[in-house]
């Protein structure tokens, strides 16, 4: 169980309507590399940890990276609000306005909707946390990519300091990842 405070773990502060902006953050709602990817990925991967401290870990990055999801969603929302279809359509986002309005869905910058093959879950703890590392990577490369795109200064400061999450739970896994094999190269005899 967890306790949910409702404020956003970073402020999304957008300075104006930005539809290509939106349109390229929806790379971190529903993009294979995405929040929405990391956290369904985490919170599945961690029952077949076999350490304690890697299934803690999974549950406490999953958990983090649905707050970062809705860090990424209030972006979007704040920076289509109040867009015309015209303007959607102008922007790219016609097919998203079509479909759903002004309200979120999780699909890539290309709009191509989330799909759950985008989770890898091997049930082999070393290989998923190796996963999980290069998914961090490629997460805050995004991030950095997505920054570039940008000069709008509340968008950079939120996206900078999701950016640098990233490069923590990279760091987190590693040590994870060093506790589980340390694991396994003990011999576990039981009585």
């Amino acid at each position: 169980m967890w306790y949910y405070e409702k404020k956003l773990q970073y402020p999304a502060n957008v300075s104006r309507t930005d539809l290509g902006m939106a349109k390229f953050l929806f790379a971190q709602y529903g993009g294979p590399d995405s929040e929405l990817a990391a956290a369904v990925r985490y919170l599945t991967q961690r029952y077949t940890m076999p350490i304690p401290q890697a299934k803690a870990l999974l549950t406490d990055i999953g958990t983090e990276e649905l707050a970062h999801w809705e860090i990424i969603g209030t972006l979007i929302y704040k920076l289509t609000c109040g867009a015309t279809p015209e303007q959607m359509r102008n922007a790219g986002l016609g097919d998203h306005f079509a479909q759903h309005d002004n309200a979120l869905y999780p699909h890539d910058a290309a709009g191509v909707p989330f799909t759950a093959a985008y989770i890898a879950s091997t049930g082999d703890p070393i290989a998923d946390l190796h996963e999980d590392l290069a998914a961090e990577q490629k997460a805050r490369t995004t991030y950095e990519k997505l920054i570039t795109l940008t000069n709008d200064a509340g968008v950079i400061a939120a996206l900078s300091f999701l950016r640098e999450r990233e490069v923590v739970h990279f760091q987190r896994f590693g040590e994870v990842l060093m506790l589980v094999q340390e694991h396994y190269q003990h011999k576990h005899i039981f009585y």
